[in-house]
């Protein structure tokens, strides 16, 4: 049976890469779609295929009145937990493709989903090669004592850092603190300057022009360093590839999981 699939931000960047592909998949099912400025429209036609006989819908609340196995969203980062919830409460799984969320959001969402014994993907990045530059950096974290976070986005982004390097510096952190020579309060001049402090990390924020999406981690010990770089183009596709597998993999869950290399690596800790 093909697993019943809702994507809220049906006709945005990602969305809607992802809504095409699941159009083609012979294992899953379109039943729903949102998208504010699109409803009322089949979301086929709204995507330049052929009419698909789902209609778009202005929530996510009027989506989910369709039998839904799967709810991906796609969205802005201050709807996406609202939709989590909602989606969780109506007993259906959750794919998070969209990014803001913090660490309290991810524990409620957590707490709702073992309360409903539903699973909950929740990924800053879903494509496949930022996946694998995580894990290898949390791999490098284990052996080398001192590292910081930059990441690169288009000036248009709205949450700094992005989900994906929020969710590496907390990974990162969790597997042991960074050394720092001089504390950052007791930087003289400007400490901002320093970037800001996550689960211990520094990380710095670059929004300009001509980035899409990328991160770097440089990893410093005397005499040497090790530097990590993930970037994204401007076309959608490689977050496809993973946010199948999430939907095909969330159903088999109970709980949350943050990051796709959990899925990659189940069997690996991280």
């Amino acid at each position: 049976m093909a697993i019943r699939v809702v994507v809220a931000g049906a006709t945005g960047w990602a969305g809607a890469a992802v809504a095409r592909s699941i159009l083609a998949a012979n294992d899953l099912q379109l039943v729903g779609a949102v998208s504010r400025k699109h409803a009322g429209l089949d979301i086929g036609a709204a995507l330049g295929l052929k009419p698909s006989g789902v209609t778009i819908r202005d929530s996510v609340e009027d989506a989910l009145q369709e039998p839904t196995d799967v709810l991906v969203d796609y969205t802005h980062p201050l709807t996406v937990k609202g939709h989590t919830l909602s989606a969780l409460n109506h007993g259906v799984h959750v794919v998070i493709g969209t990014s803001g969320l913090n660490g309290m959001d991810y524990e409620e969402i957590a707490r709702v989903a073992v309360d409903k014994s539903k699973g909950v993907v929740a990924a800053g990045n879903f494509s496949l090669t930022a996946a694998l530059a995580k894990h290898f950096s949390l791999i490098a974290s284990q052996y080398l004592s001192s590292w910081e976070i930059i990441e690169y986005a288009d000036m248009a982004k709205v949450d700094a850092p992005s989900g994906t390097v929020q969710e590496l510096a907390e990974s990162m952190g969790e597997v042991r603190r960074p050394k720092l020579e001089i504390p950052v309060d007791q930087i003289l001049g400007s400490p901002a300057t320093r970037g800001a402090t996550i689960a211990g990390v520094q990380v710095h924020a670059i929004r300009l022009p001509s980035y899409t999406l990328g991160f770097e981690i440089i990893f410093g010990m005397p005499n040497e360093r090790l530097q990590i770089r993930h970037d994204a183009g401007r076309d959608p596709e490689p977050y496809v590839s993973g946010t199948l597998l999430a939907v095909r993999r969330v159903t088999q869950l109970v709980g949350l999981i943050r990051g796709l290399d959990h899925l990659l690596f189940p069997n690996e800790a991280q």
